[in-house]
């Protein structure tokens, strides 16, 4: 019996403007271009206000944004208290709404925050004080946004672990095709904090290294901190390519708290639905974004989904080698590296890979390579069992 998606797509959003800031870089252009020359934002930090040992982490620069935010605040003749997180947030948001015509302050533009951990850090009653009751909360994270850019909208949060990101972009898809909203600006960010930092590390899941992606020799993922901003609209970008969201599936696996399937069985289901609502079949992809965090069972599992979907042959990257795991972050700005190489006809190599470490011999980049690409596919896992998994073409 065909399967049918559940959804018919009356309108493919477009994807019409997007923001990187994370250790490589305060825009889109700047992070490509880093990933291009093979650079690595994952360095040695010693800050024992995080964790008492030297680790591994990328990190954004701090002063850069104080000062560039700094001059935001002017534009918009706000005096108010920001944390690091709203501030990293707003800017992101900010720079990817120049040069659209997108109305930030219309009832037909929706905000989704995608976030793990929110403002996790003002658990610490020195930095809490500073800032008015449940800033630490999710929802009010989304409220101190949309009020910064006066959205007459509730904010629409996900943190559904290390998916939220691509989560996030399909479900600001769904609300277009319902035409509830004309625009959705789609945010994420996370921080390296005490709490992210303590948590991975009592996992034993951090690498002594910048990580290796689907490598033999991975023994351990990166953490990162960064924050992106897609905006998808139903109207097509000016002077820009144009790509759509085609389509979109998650899947919960149900297999343990923190690892997922052995047989890659919810990621191989999120792929199969997001194809289906794509109404293309598999051989139609061009190249894959993997979540690839080079932790063992990950890599192996994503391995075996794209195994089971005869996706082997077709060119493989993740570039949590350079940027490392930026959480909330993740599947927005791993999103958006995606829509570059699209643009440019250019793939990027997975930094960190040297040896196949997995028990498919999946296409993973090891050299920048130019191809013409049409048809992409992004995955995404987490905690909890997640996955999800998208569909972007060009028109």
């Amino acid at each position: 019996m065909e399967e049918k998606s559940w959804v018919k797509r009356i309108i493919m959003p477009y994807f019409i403007s997007d923001n990187i800031i994370s250790s490589l870089g305060f825009s889109t252009e700047e992070n490509f271009n880093s990933l291009l020359k093979g650079e690595v934002g994952i360095k040695e930090i010693e800050d024992t206000e995080v964790y008492p040992d030297k680790f591994l982490a990328s990190t954004i620069d701090k002063s850069r944004l104080e000062s560039e935010f700094g001059k935001l605040v002017a534009k918009y003749s706000n005096t108010k208290n920001f944390t690091t997180l709203e501030k990293l947030i707003i800017l992101s948001i900010d720079k990817s709404l120049q040069n659209t015509e997108v109305d930030i302050k219309s009832g037909k533009t929706a905000i989704i925050l995608s976030t793990t951990k929110g403002n996790i850090d003002l658990l610490d009653k020195k930095r809490s004080e500073k800032f008015d009751k449940n800033r630490d909360s999710l929802w009010k994270l989304g409220e101190v946004i949309a009020n910064f850019f006066g959205n007459p909208n509730e904010v629409i949060t996900i943190s559904n672990a290390c998916i939220s990101g691509v989560i996030a972009i399909n479900t600001a898809a769904m609300y277009i095709n319902g035409k509830m909203f004309d625009n959705v600006v789609i945010c994420g960010g996370d921080l390296v904090t005490r709490f992210v930092v303590s948590g991975f590390m009592s996992f034993l899941s951090l690498s002594e290294k910048p990580c290796k992606p689907f490598d033999k020799n991975r023994n351990g993922l990166s953490l990162g901190e960064a924050a992106g901003t897609i905006i998808l609209s139903n109207l097509p970008p000016k002077g820009k390519q144009k790509i759509k969201f085609r389509g979109g599936a998650s899947a919960n696996d149900a297999n343990h708290i923190s690892g997922p399937s052995r047989t890659g069985e919810g990621s191989y289901i999120s792929i199969k639905k997001a194809l289906i609502e794509a109404g293309i079949e598999s051989d139609k992809i061009d190249h894959i974004s993997a979540h690839g965090t080079a932790t063992p069972y990950n890599d192996e599992m994503e391995s075996i989904a794209i195994t089971r979907h005869s996706l082997q042959s077709k060119p493989v990257n993740s570039i949590k080698g350079s940027l490392g795991h930026t959480l909330g972050a993740a599947g927005i700005i791993e999103s958006i590296i995606l829509l570059e190489e699209m643009r440019n006809n250019t793939l990027l190599k997975t930094m960190g890979f040297a040896e196949i470490g997995v028990s498919n011999d999946i296409n993973i980049l090891t050299e920048n390579t130019e191809k013409d690409i049409n048809t992409c596919l992004k995955m995404a896992s987490g905690f909890g069992g997640s996955n999800a998994a998208m569909i972007i073409s060009k028109e």
